[in-house]
């Protein structure tokens, strides 16, 4: 973020025009902006001078950076990302995902608890940064796992796939039974808890609240 201690003033008469763009990309930047230029751009449909009219860049400028000739400058960048309406840092995610990803269940992020009655397994690529998480939840007979609660504006869509689940939200109970599904914000305390004598199965989404294209 910019303050005004960041810009030196320049006399008037003599005024230092800033570049439109940066330096040569030497650490794989420019093409990680370029690749999510083309699939924000292409998200949308707009053609480079539909963009162009949008943002204030030339189309010239816009298929220079889409190529990965040219790194842009942030000014250049917020002129973009203010025509594809997202933030700047939709054109700094590195997608590891791109068309296929097969996940071996031997492979899977497994978490489990102290007691052993509560498991978590990752179904998406885990070392990855995603907007959404999602997780095959295992708990055993009886069994409960509490949580204090995450990040601001995190919310969880809930599942149950086999036996039930007695979700408390803030001391709130909700009992689900196979096939009944609840959606809440997860920045609060909440507790899963199984009821009865038997495994219960259930699918997880974990929803971050930020804005990811």
């Amino acid at each position: 973020m910019y303050t005004p201690s960041s810009f030196v003033a320049t006399p008037a008469e003599n005024p230092v025009a800033l570049p439109e763009i940066a330096s040569p990309d030497d650490d794989g930047i420019g093409q990680r902006v370029a690749n999510n230029l083309q699939r924000l751009r292409a998200k949308r449909q707009l053609s480079l001078d539909a963009l162009a009219r949008a943002s204030g860049v030339s189309r010239a400028m816009l298929a220079q950076i889409e190529s990965g000739r040219s790194v842009p400058s942030i000014r250049v960048l917020c002129k973009i990302a203010h025509g594809l309406k997202v933030s700047v840092a939709a054109f700094l995610e590195q997608r590891e995902c791109e068309g296929v990803t097969v996940l071996p269940a031997r492979q899977s992020k497994r978490l489990v608890s102290a007691s052993g009655a509560f498991v978590s397994r990752a179904l998406y690529p885990y070392d990855t940064r995603h907007q959404a998480e999602f997780y095959e939840l295992r708990v055993g007979p009886l069994g409960e796992e509490h949580s204090g609660g995450h990040g601001p504006g995190v919310r969880e869509n809930l599942v149950v796939a086999q036996g039930a689940l007695e979700v408390s939200v803030n001391e709130e109970r909700f009992l689900l039974s196979t096939g009944d599904s609840i959606i809440f914000y997860a920045d609060q305390p909440h507790c899963y808890r199984n009821p009865v004598d038997s495994e219960a199965v259930a699918y997880l989404v974990v929803i971050h609240p930020e804005c990811r294209d």
